[in-house]
């Protein structure tokens, strides 16, 4: 190694781990937020490349994913490289940062690439139990070839040992395990009800819920005289607290774009900067926009008068660029209160000193929903800066009309979750272990996480969701029993789109197609609007595409309803044609919000999921040439300017 990895001594469990690495087995560790797991994949990453070995870094989001590109290549120079799907810089460096999703395909599509690599890490692992991408850590994990070790680093959770045994068993490898319950920086709860500071539970019940556990359930006179005498919660007061005891840097977290931006907005009238951190603060912003050209962005003039103010919003709504402007703004402590959604939570290493939860309970496609316990361990769990403060401090904002006192107990006191499996492998991921196994893929099911954790019938229901999709495919004309048609293999590159865009292809209905046409498509596949919102009317070309995707998704929907498989091939939705259109006719990003009220950071990520998808075309061995060379165009046209996430992160 060239120079010491850390300068200070490791905790306990810290060097547990590292003991396990130099013996060289696999390892779980499970441990709080803040606790200091980072370490660990520092640690396994300089080991390994001290020995001329490879190292593989896999993060749930591509923004995390991005910070760890910068970080390692800070050290390690043009020893690092990334791929998101995004952006590819660096390959086949001795250190690849990719998401689990580029990983698992990756291990599908061409294994042999692996054959140098002798760690991987998982990082936040915990994420099996994602509805949507859980099944892609599990998958990721099942196929990691057995000369590689697995580093797994989660939050807490109780069945640690549970998902340990999984990976012993799957890779007949030792997998120690570590956990840590303790954290580092210890925590302390505080309540803002009826506009009061409260310090504990006792005090939470006797003045926040007037001695009554749930206000929902009481007589209507005594409902009507709480309500006279409730108080509201004034954000202000409570900031104006955080700052006289000086509980400030803080994130405050909140669960909707809008509040996020009102309530930082409520707070621009307080005075948190110094005169000195005022300047500070314009010129560190001023010097960040220049280099990442958004000088003369509306939004970003807009939140240069709240970082005047020592405030920031920060949402999945707002530009990349912009966001990271303002995330090295917070690192720079001249924001002392950032108002963001839960995304900011995971993963990015922006810890506080203090954490305000806005609301214990969310909106979900079913209503509201009380919080999670592993939710709220992960946002409290930014609260607390190791090194520099003696305790973090967490911040609930209670109204009795909303949620019960039972409920604020258990948020605060329950088991966290455990993990579950969420297996429910792709048409793509079939179709690639088809090509390799023919129907023996069926042997691969007892390897599952979700067969380890069921027995009986459940089981007998996972293995059967593969059976239906492979007769799905078969009949569809996917696979026979030699292996792979032509529809299968050009399928088993589109992850996600597979169906639908094997239809259009197979039936000669893309290859008419000019630039505009397929990335108007393409941006409707991936596209996904919101609960409610009405469709727009379409133009010309959007009916004409709509059309010609009629009959293909009649006849995918009849078979995906014969053979019960889920989730079902989504319609295409052209609300953002308009904006892609212009955008190709290389309108000025900022001039897109005439064409749609899509905010402008969720405009860019679905233009970058095109682009993604354009990449995947093109690489498809069995698509037909003129088509993909039409997809290469559509894609030199889409990304750039903002788009261009790779430009975004060399900018850095």
């Amino acid at each position: 190694m060239t120079a010491p990895l850390h300068d200070f001594p490791y905790d306990p469990f810290q060097q547990r781990a590292i003991d396990s690495v130099d013996c060289g087995h696999s390892l779980f560790v499970a441990a709080p937020t803040g606790a200091g797991k980072t370490v660990l994949a520092d640690y396994v990453i300089e080991r390994t490349m001290a020995r001329g070995q490879r190292v593989i870094y896999t993060a749930p989001i591509k923004a995390l994913s991005n910070q760890k590109f910068r970080d390692f290549s800070a050290r390690h120079g043009e020893q690092v490289g990334i791929m998101t799907g995004d952006v590819t810089i660096n390959p086949a460096a001795p250190l690849v940062i990719m998401t689990t999703e580029i990983y698992r395909n990756s291990l599908l599509e061409n294994p042999e690439r692996f054959a140098r690599y002798a760690w991987i890490i998982f990082d936040e692992i915990h994420y099996l139990d994602d509805p949507e991408r859980g099944t892609v850590w599990e998958e990721a994990i099942m196929f990691t070839p057995v000369h590689i070790n697995l580093l797994c680093l989660s939050a807490t959770i109780p069945n640690v040992a549970e998902l340990a045994q999984w990976i012993r068993d799957v890779h007949q490898r030792p997998v120690d395990v570590v956990e840590e319950t303790a954290r580092p920086v210890p925590l302390s709860i505080v309540f803002q009800s009826q506009n009061a500071i409260l310090p504990t539970l006792k005090d939470l019940k006797r003045v926040g819920y007037r001695g009554e556990e749930d206000w929902r359930h009481i007589r209507r006179h005594e409902r009507h005289r709480l309500r006279t005498h409730a108080r509201g919660n004034r954000i202000t007061d409570l900031v104006q607290h955080l700052a006289e005891q000086q509980h400030l840097p803080s994130i405050y977290f909140t669960f909707g774009r809008r509040r996020a931006e009102d309530l930082a907005w409520e707070l621009s009238g307080l005075g948190l900067l110094s005169d000195q951190e005022h300047e500070r603060a314009r010129r560190t912003f001023a010097a960040l926009c220049a280099r990442f050209q958004l000088s003369h962005d509306r939004t970003a003039q807009a939140l240069g008068h709240l970082i005047d103010h020592g405030i920031a919003y920060h949402h999945a709504g707002v530009l990349p660029t912009m966001k990271e402007v303002i995330e090295r703004c917070f690192s720079e402590r001249i924001i002392k209160v950032i108002v963001t959604t839960e995304t900011f939570a995971l993963g990015v290493n922006m810890p506080a000193r203090s954490v305000v939860l806005d609301t214990l309970k969310k909106r979900t496609d079913g209503g509201f929903a009380l919080l999670r316990r592993r939710e709220f361990l992960q946002m409290a769990g930014r609260a607390g800066r190791r090194g520099m403060d003696a305790e973090g401090f967490v911040y609930l904002r209670i109204n009795p009309h909303h949620v019960t006192y039972p409920e604020v107990q258990h948020v605060l006191q329950a088991r966290p979750e455990s993990v579950r499996s969420r297996f429910n492998m792709a048409y793509a991921t079939l179709l690639n272990l088809y090509r390799k196994h023919g129907m023996n893929l069926l042997n691969l099911f007892p390897k599952t996480f979700y067969a380890f954790q069921t027995t009986g019938a459940r089981r007998e229901e996972g293995l059967d969701v593969m059976r239906r999709k492979l007769a799905l495919l078969d009949t569809m004309g996917y696979l026979t029993a030699e292996g792979l048609t032509a529809r299968g293999e050009f399928a088993s590159w589109l992850y996600g789109y597979e169906l639908l865009l094997t239809e259009l292809h197979a039936g000669g209905r893309m290859a008419p197609l000019d630039v505009t046409d397929l990335a108007v498509l393409l941006l409707a596949l991936v596209y996904e609007p919101k609960p409610g919102v009405r469709p727009p009317k379409l133009d010309a070309r959007s009916e004409r595409l709509g059309e010609l995707c009629r009959e293909p998704l009649r006849a995918i929907h009849r078979f995906e309803h014969k053979y019960r498989a889920a989730p079902g091939t989504t319609t295409p939705a052209f609300h953002l044609t308009r904006a892609m259109e212009a955008w190709l006719r290389k309108t000025p990003f900022p001039q897109l919000s005439k064409f749609t009220d899509v905010d402008e950071g969720e405009l860019v990520r679905y233009f970058r999921m095109t682009v993604q998808l354009l990449r995947q075309l093109i690489e498809t061995p069995a698509g037909d040439p003129a088509l993909r060379a039409t997809a290469a165009a559509a894609l030199s046209r889409i990304n750039r300017d903002v788009v261009d996430a790779e430009a975004q992160l060399r900018m850095g």
